[in-house]
């Protein structure tokens, strides 16, 4: 497993993979509607984490994807991990790949959530790591890895999925073709994810009953993790397949929530560092959770070893650090990203936020007395927002000399609620001026006319919506106050601005487009075409034929 150091990395070198090929006659293509492939790493005491096996077998992955799994499938050596653990990481996609859950399926997430499409660039990999002392193996230890890998950020799914295979799969002894052959086989039947459907999906001898959301769907207060039926044993109902459990994630750094938002919202470099894998990928990605319903559209790196191809990139002191969010667990990463501007230590997560949280000091970071960071927040960006000191005591995690209870009496699931609740506010408040500016950029019906191209979005003006602003003064977010000003115009020069513009560009002019044709639709062509000239006629065709093939290519840009 990985030490921390600085010499040059070793190449990864493979074992010969064994192979498990039990291809059905009609192929893998439901099972690619969901994952990309399975894969068992395991330890190897010549070539370290090696790749034993892939299903499907014939799954194109590349030496790079093949390395940064095998060193993601095991925590690092110093983190101490005995018996089970699970986590999940996001690499960075070198391939092209084989398979769904990417481009090739996308018509399957029409109507789903941003947050929940398929992420072509990126593959998400859900581990489950056992280390126990066995005699029989040479070195003493049995250390072996299953790691579903998905381009589907489903993290509450992928995760149960990998906590019911991978236990059946060490149990029954490697390799066993008949257990990869059931699990396969029952994934491969199950339907395509399309958004709004409920499903019941069979694994394993249980059926796992989930829905699909949809981005129409209103927020609601829905539980996370997993219940099974008391009527029905073997039914096994996810309520989310993605919410997480914020409070438990996000426990350290809660008494500067609006700060935390603030960062992420803008795509500051964050480091998180942690004792275990699990506890770190669960707060990176709480943190990108927090500005929902805006997709974060940054690089962020749940779990992140020495061994990451674009370790050095992201170690580097000759440049500013990068726009992303670092889960990581070894000791080496205290010294090598001391440097980062933003850096969470979790710290241990049974105990207080009275105990746990570093109380914010402007132009230093605390340390203890052995030299490490404390837990909490370290940082000397002066936050533009005040804290909402009404939702900390609320948490129970405020009091007037900062600090406070472990969420007092309130049961877990209503801290989740109140934590989602309040992100959501902010992130919904902060984007209302920008929706209703990006409307006024919408041209007139009353102006569209066939003889011209189609209608289109009037550019964004930067300096025309920060005047709109200051116009409306302390109306842009009447329950928490600060320099709102500043904090829009580090956001319109942030991915996140970007990404959603580009996204709300593209729809805007797809329903101009829509209307353009609804009017040529409605139009009498023979009167329309009564004096013009041949030109202005081939012009028009080409115009609608651009307007239909935008219809049934939705990700052709504008």
């Amino acid at each position: 497993m990985a030490e921390g150091g600085t010499e040059d990395l070793p190449s990864l070198q493979e074992p010969q993979l064994r192979p498990v090929d039990i291809t059905p006659s009609g192929g893998w293509d439901n099972f690619y509607h969901w994952l990309c492939c399975v894969c068992v790493v395991t330890f190897d005491l010549e070539l370290g984490q090696a790749l034993e096996t892939v299903m499907p077998a014939d799954y194109a992955l590349s030496d790079s994807e093949k390395a940064n799994i095998c060193y993601l499938a095991f925590p690092d050596s110093n983190s101490g991990c005995m018996g089970d653990t699970q986590y999940h990481f996001r690499i960075r996609s070198s391939g092209t790949g084989m398979g769904g859950t990417g481009v090739r399926h996308s018509r399957d997430h029409y109507g789903a959530p941003a947050v929940l499409l398929p992420d072509s660039g990126h593959y998400y990999g859900f581990v489950y790591f056992r280390q126990a002392k066995d005699a029989d193996i040479k070195r003493g230890y049995f250390q072996k890895s299953v790691v579903l890998v998905s381009r589907l950020p489903y993290i509450n799914l992928f995760t149960y999925l990998v906590q019911k295979i991978a236990p059946e799969y060490f149990s029954s002894g490697l390799p066993s073709l008949e257990l990869a052959d059931s699990i396969m086989y029952n994934i491969n039947q199950w339907p395509h994810p399309h958004p709004g459907d409920t499903l019941q999906l069979p694994l394993l001898g249980f059926i796992v009953q989930l829905r699909v959301p949809m981005k129409t769907d209103k927020p609601t207060q829905v539980k996370t993790g997993y219940e099974v039926s008391v009527k029905s044993p073997t039914l096994v109902t996810i309520p989310s397949i993605h919410d997480l459990e914020l409070y438990m994630a996000l426990q350290p750094i809660l008494d500067k929530f609006e700060l935390i938002w603030e960062l992420v919202l803008t795509n500051q470099p964050i480091v998180v560092m942690a004792t275990s894998p699990t506890v770190c990928s669960n707060m990176v990605q709480a943190l990108v959770s927090l500005i929902h319903p805006l997709t974060y559209a940054a690089d962020y790196r749940p779990f992140f070893t020495i061994h990451d191809t674009e370790f050095k990139n992201y170690t580097t002191r000759t440049q500013t650090p990068p726009q992303v969010i670092l889960g990581v667990t070894n000791p080496f990463f205290a010294k090598a990203l001391d440097h980062w501007p933003h850096i969470i230590k979790a710290g241990d997560h049974t105990s207080s936020i009275a105990n746990g949280a570093e109380e914010y000091r402007g132009a230093s970071r605390g340390r203890s007395l052995e030299g490490e960071l404390k837990p909490g927040l370290h940082t000397k960006y002066k936050p533009l927002l005040q804290k909402d000191k009404m939702f900390l005591r609320m948490l129970g995690s405020y009091k007037a000399g900062g600090g406070g209870g472990a969420g007092g009496k309130r049961p877990l699931e209503a801290l989740n609620v109140m934590i989602k609740k309040q992100a959501l506010q902010l992130t919904t408040g902060f984007i209302t001026p920008l929706e209703k500016y990006i409307a006024s950029l919408s041209p007139l019906t009353k102006n569209v006319n066939l003889w011209r191209p189609p209608p289109q979005l009037a550019p964004f003006n930067v300096e025309q919506f920060l005047h709109i602003l200051e116009g409306l003064g302390t109306q842009i977010m009447a329950t928490i106050k600060g320099n709102w000003i500043d904090l829009y115009r580090n956001f319109l020069t942030s991915p996140n601005f970007v990404a959603w513009y580009n996204a709300r560009k593209d729809d805007a002019n797809q329903k101009l487009r829509l209307f353009y044709l609804d009017m040529f639709s409605k139009a009498d062509i023979r009167i329309w075409l009564q004096g013009k000239t041949e030109a202005e006629v081939v012009d028009l065709y080409l115009q609608v034929k651009y307007c239909l093939y935008c219809l049934v290519s939705p990700s052709h840009p504008s």
